[in-house]
């Protein structure tokens, strides 16, 4: 369905709106990634590592100004909200609530926070097969051969996350 407004630019009736602020977000994501050069771009986990990142640049933009950021000046800002120590999960879906009541209270969701949802949606969604890393340790604490390693399915959240993470701190 397309959007027919323009996020308040006053767009003529019936003109595509084009979710800026989403691509600026997803653009920066996969610019740390590929920069961090940590995981294939083609491979499951760089996916969630890009819509993990892309939603924390795009929902701690809290003043609206994410296409006229400075990557640099938010790096700091992105480490702290994506550090292990940090309820990531629960930040995302309360900004995604007061995103989509204020988005409600004007008159309907726009591009960006619809593709911010979608993004949400599939790393809560999806689970990936991924080494477990609570599991014990052969006898005699020896690391197994990586054939051997027991995993576990594990949300796109929680694999993307800590790839976001280290891409950042890597820039």
């Amino acid at each position: 369905m397309p959007h027919t407004n323009r996020d308040g630019a006053g767009g003529e009736p019936g003109e595509l709106t084009v979710p800026m602020a989403w691509l600026y977000a997803e653009y920066i994501a996969e610019e740390l990634l590929r920069t961090g050069d940590l995981m294939p771009p083609t491979s499951f986990e760089y996916r969630a590592g890009r819509k993990a990142l892309a939603l924390t640049i795009f929902l701690s933009d809290a003043e609206g100004e994410l296409a006229g950021i400075r990557v640099i000046t938010q790096l700091d800002t992105w480490l702290s909200l994506t550090a292990y120590d940090r309820p990531w999960q629960d930040w995302v879906r309360e900004r995604l609530d007061v995103l989509g009541a204020e988005a409600a209270a004007a008159g309907g969701t726009g591009p960006d926070l619809a593709l911010a949802q979608a993004a949400w949606r599939w790393l809560e969604e999806t689970e990936l097969l991924a080494p477990d890393l609570d599991a014990v340790l052969h006898e005699g604490g020896a690391r197994p051969e990586e054939e051997e390693q027991p995993q576990v399915w594990t949300p796109a959240w929680q694999l993307g996350l800590p790839l976001g993470h280290l891409a950042i701190s890597l820039f």
